[in-house]
């Protein structure tokens, strides 16, 4: 089945960000050393889409040289307060400001026609939470709304959409932060919202996205008492493998938020966090910022997919997923 070494495939499980503007040495590191499989792109690696366009050609040409799977190569491109590509890409005003379900078509269709023409390939949008209290929530400005039925169907316009165009989409935050009011930026927030409100309203525009065949989901930095009140979703067993996997009968790629956010970072070292995360069935882990914090993860894989059969199942299972998708999109 699998051709990849035992390094290419703990590489495979790491999207990561870095600096600069075009493949640097420490780019073409990332990609020959450890084998990441994807790359996220932020305002700091944006300059005019003919530069996006180069990076993007040459990051694939130089994995292609070293014998590497193609990349994932991402961006947060939800339109409003979250669009890392400005003018002269189009803008458009965001979730919160869409008025019907035209709306989402056009932002998916052209996001989707511009980013494939820089070979940008995964989208980290749509924004699935329910913003059950507009005033209250974190997401109030990057919401669908607080309908759950509204946020479904907006929210799958635009994944429907975005992949028809070739772009993978992720749907985000799993199971939902529309809840919730401190930014896990900062901090690890707490929600002690019971499961029934969370399977009747915070679940249902992700059940749909599982039906639409998502790309990818991301998870949330949010600890779920009602669901797993030692960790949040992103490092949780009882989330992502026996809600998600098990329960909804998702099988696609998971993945989580940034591990560089303060939610994580100020609570888990790298190194426990990513025996969490590969513990728990998931298959990418995202480091947005350039630390040794990716050479640590990279050689936790790596120990972690050695210790055991099991393990190595399911680190298996995991790059079966990421290379079918990849399959799927870069082919």
């Amino acid at each position: 089945m699998l051709t990849l070494t035992d390094e290419q495939m703990a590489g495979q499980r790491l999207m990561v960000g870095f600096e600069g503007t075009d493949l640097s040495t420490d780019v073409k590191y990332l990609i020959k050393n450890l084998h990441v499989g994807g790359l996220i792109l932020f305002r700091r690696n944006i300059a005019a889409p003919e530069q996006v366009r180069h990076l993007c050609r040459s990051s694939q040409e130089y994995a292609r040289s070293c014998g590497e799977p193609a990349l994932f190569i991402a961006i947060d491109q939800e339109g409003g307060t979250v669009a890392r590509l400005k003018s002269p890409f189009t803008e458009f005003p965001g979730n919160v400001h869409m008025k019907g379900f035209q709306d989402a078509v056009d932002f998916a269709r052209i996001s989707a026609r511009e980013l494939r023409d820089v070979g940008i390939n995964m989208n980290m949008a749509p924004v699935l939470d329910v913003a059950v209290d507009p005033r209250e929530s974190i997401m109030k400005e990057r919401a669908f709304g607080s309908d759950p039925e509204w946020v479904s169907r907006l929210g799958m316009a635009v994944i429907h959409h975005l992949q028809k165009g070739g772009v993978m989409s992720v749907a985000k935050h799993f199971p939902g932060i529309g809840r919730t009011t401190l930014d896990s930026h900062l901090d690890l927030p707490f929600l002690e919202t019971n499961t029934q409100d969370l399977t009747a309203i915070d679940l249902v525009p992700f059940q749909e996205a599982i039906k639409n065949n998502v790309a990818g989901m991301m998870l949330s930095h949010i600890c779920y008492r009602s669901l797993d009140d030692q960790r949040p979703a992103s490092l949780s067993k009882k989330i992502a493998r026996d809600l998600l996997r098990h329960r909804l009968g998702y099988d696609g790629v998971v993945m989580t938020d940034d591990l560089d956010m303060g939610a994580i970072k100020k609570h888990h070292d790298v190194q426990t966090s990513m025996q969490q995360i590969l513990a728990a069935d998931i298959d990418i882990a995202l480091i947005c910022h350039r630390s040794p914090d990716m050479e640590a993860a990279f050689e936790t894989i790596c120990s972690y997919q050695s210790m055991s059969k099991v393990n190595r199942r399911l680190g298996v299972q995991s790059v079966r997923r990421i290379m079918a998708l990849k399959k799927t999109y870069l082919a």
